[in-house]
């Protein structure tokens, strides 16, 4: 048994076929597997000539002459906002509703395709007059309001890159940001609404851009472009800072969309580097746009006409890259844009705008799921959600119980799930049910999309077989995949393809099994994976099970270091409300622990259970294990500055003495 066998513990055997109805309007059919199949470069480049805009049509698919650095239609050229937005009002569909927007006070918009198409226009002439322009960088740094979109869509039209930093990252976070992209410019807003209140922008990037702990002011932003929202109080430095109303709409709406080589760099987007300088993970433009519009046609089932989507992450994430902004517009897509929290101003907010907006396809994650799981049903069956369709997971592994829970009491006991897998690094979608064709396993991300290729593979990067747990990989290059680590291409090797040179694969440090039918499960991250008495068990499916049980709302795993055992399995559980108001804590721990091992396994059974009101995420959803870690093992608590809030780990540090 090599030391990367996961061992599999748990099993779930529901199943759900889509119904025939759903089947027969489906975008996608079982014919996309024999197609890519048979030729899977010529399947993508069929994508890529269906789906989009090329203003000098391609001759070359792949160029993977130069591994681990790929190429995609390389010799075409396009220009993505023209794909997301002229295209659309020339062939007649200006005054279709791109953006629903909604602000967490109950302000909102409705921006057509024709109105976004004028305001990026005007933006793209406002930044070439400040002397932006191809292969730039800029930042945006923004709350979820519309200019947000158009921000990024006008430097894609002018062949620059942007680098979105999430709105609650702090201003040391935005400096190193700005100065590893070296960006000319930054765009923000005075503040955005968060949990009921103006949450402050523009103060955070003049700190960012001030002397930063001796590092002296930052050298490369030339100008601050500044959207009024929060209406608070911002300071002013003349001459750098601009308000978007007063140059935005004084600038000419007319603007030729250039075309640009498809592998001209489109964005940077930054991921934590567990040493701690982060990754700018660089995506480029065709390829990434053929991937991230065909996964959204065909995983969210989008019928443009009709559909109203709602995908509830932030522009920060990949996921509103991909999903928010370029897949839906490149499909002419009606979608719901939030600016505030799922909890603002009363917990029953999300399920408002479904009923409200008649949304038909919701993407969201499970950390929310399970936060609404937590609250209970009775808050969602106030509302009106018949008009959902179809719903989508994405973010980490759903468990089985968070992935029911959300079929029956959101879904009206119906509607298709699809469970996706893919990372900042694949730039779309790469493992996912097709609506309409897959059989759904609650739990399981199940099949490799069209075109894409996985496997599950043990240290050696050997088959692991059906049944077996391993490391998951990607075994051919796809077009929406990074192009590298920004300015650091050693980085990009060593952090993703070292470890499996010999055959070519891309790691992406996730553990994964295949059940009997060759479907993928997901497992969490390697470095999640605990060794309790020489079994290999993991978080994720101790978690799942901890869910399962009628008490508990959201659970975190974590392995910590035992004498006797080399590690051991410490949980920290949030309880229902309902729960917690009837049982003592000491009785329910108690109650969880049997209940694992009854579920999984004596060898599973945590050693220690801590109740908790709280777990610390990140502003994406993603708990920090490593923190809980510290607790568990009696350390230090390391650095927060990334959690979503900071206060929470001395809860529960102090919860847990």
């Amino acid at each position: 048994m090599t030391s990367s066998q996961i061992d599999h513990l748990l099993n779930e055997n529901r199943r759900f076929a889509p119904s025939a109805e759903f089947a027969a309007d489906a975008v996608a059919n079982a014919e996309l597997y024999a197609r890519a199949a048979e030729d899977r470069e010529g399947f993508w480049a069929d994508q890529a000539r269906e789906l989009l805009h090329w203003h000098t049509p391609f001759t070359q698919v792949l160029n993977w002459s130069n591994p681990p650095f790929a190429e995609w239609f390389a010799d075409g050229e396009l220009n993505v906002a023209y794909n997301c937005l002229d295209r659309h009002v020339e062939a007649g569909n200006g005054d279709r509703v791109a953006l629903l927007w909604e602000g967490e006070p109950g302000d909102e918009r409705r921006v057509t395709y024709a109105e976004l198409t004028d305001e990026v226009k005007r933006l793209a002439n406002v930044l070439e007059g400040l002397g932006v322009g191809l292969n730039d960088r800029v930042a945006i740094y923004m709350p979820m309001i519309p200019e947000a979109i158009a921000a990024m869509l006008a430097v894609a039209r002018i062949g620059a890159a942007h680098s979105v930093v999430f709105g609650g990252f702090s201003a040391d976070s935005l400096r190193s940001r700005l100065d590893d992209a070296g960006a000319k410019l930054v765009i923000t807003a005075d503040g955005g609404y968060r949990k009921g209140k103006v949450s402050p922008l523009k103060p955070a990037v003049d700190m960012a851009l001030a002397d930063r702990n001796g590092s002296g002011p930052q050298e490369t932003v030339e100008h601050v472009l500044v959207v009024r929202r929060g209406g608070n109080d911002v300071d002013w430095v003349d001459g750098r800072d601009l308000w978007w109303h007063d140059v935005v709409p004084a600038a000419s709406a007319e603007h030729e969309a250039s075309a640009f080589p498809a592998e001209n760099p489109l964005f940077i987007l930054y991921t934590s580097g567990t040493t701690g300088k982060p990754k700018g993970i660089l995506h480029t433009s065709g390829g990434y746009l053929a991937q991230a519009a065909f996964t959204n046609r065909v995983v969210h089932d989008i019928h443009p006409e009709t559909d109203v989507y709602w995908c509830t992450a932030d522009i920060g994430w990949i996921t509103g890259h991909s999903y928010v902004t370029y897949g839906p517009l490149a499909n002419g897509a009606t979608q719901v844009l939030y600016e505030g929290t799922p909890d603002t101003p009363h917990p029953g907010r999300w399920w408002e705008l479904v009923e409200k907006y008649g949304v038909t396809i919701l993407y969201t994650a499970p950390t929310a799921i399970r936060s609404f799981m937590k609250i209970g049903r009775a808050v969602p069956q106030k509302f009106d959600l018949s008009s959902l369709r179809l719903l989508g997971s994405v973010g980490e592994p759903i468990n089985p119980e968070a992935w029911v829970w959300y079929r029956e009491i959101i879904g009206h006991g119906e509607t298709p799930i699809v469970d996706t897998w893919w990372q900042t690094e694949t730039g779309a979608m790469m493992i996912s049910a097709l609506p309409g064709v897959t059989e759904t396993k609650p739990g399981s991300a199940q099949v490799p999309l069209p075109g894409i290729s996985v496997d599950v593979v043990d240290d050696d990067g050997t088959h692991v077989g059906n049944g077996n747990g391993g490391l998951l990989v990607i075994t051919e290059p796809w077009p929406s995949m990074l192009r590298g680590i920004w300015g650091d291409p050693e980085r990009f090797k060593e952090t993703y393809w070292d470890k499996f040179a010999d055959k070519g694969f891309y790691f992406a440090g996730d553990g994964a099994r295949l059940d009997d039918d060759g479907d993928v499960w997901l497992l969490g991250r390697v470095d999640d994976v605990m060794n309790v008495s020489g079994h290999r068990l993991s978080t994720t499916e101790i978690e799942s099970a901890l869910v399962a049980h009628e008490a508990t709302a959201e659970a975190a795993v974590v392995g910590a270091s035992d004498e006797t055992t080399g590690q051991a399995v410490v949980a920290f559980v949030i309880i229902k409300q309902s729960y917690l108001d009837k049982h003592s804590p000491e009785g329910l721990a108690q109650a969880l622990r049997a209940w694992v091992s009854e579920q999984i396994g004596p060898i599973a059974r945590p050693r220690d259970v801590y109740i908790v009101g709280e777990l610390p995420k990140t502003r994406s959803g993603k708990i920090m294990r490593r923190l809980l870690r510290d607790v568990a093992e009696g350390r230090e608590v390391g650095d927060t500055t990334t959690l979503a809030d900071t206060a929470v780990m001395s809860v529960i540090s102090a919860q847990v003495r």
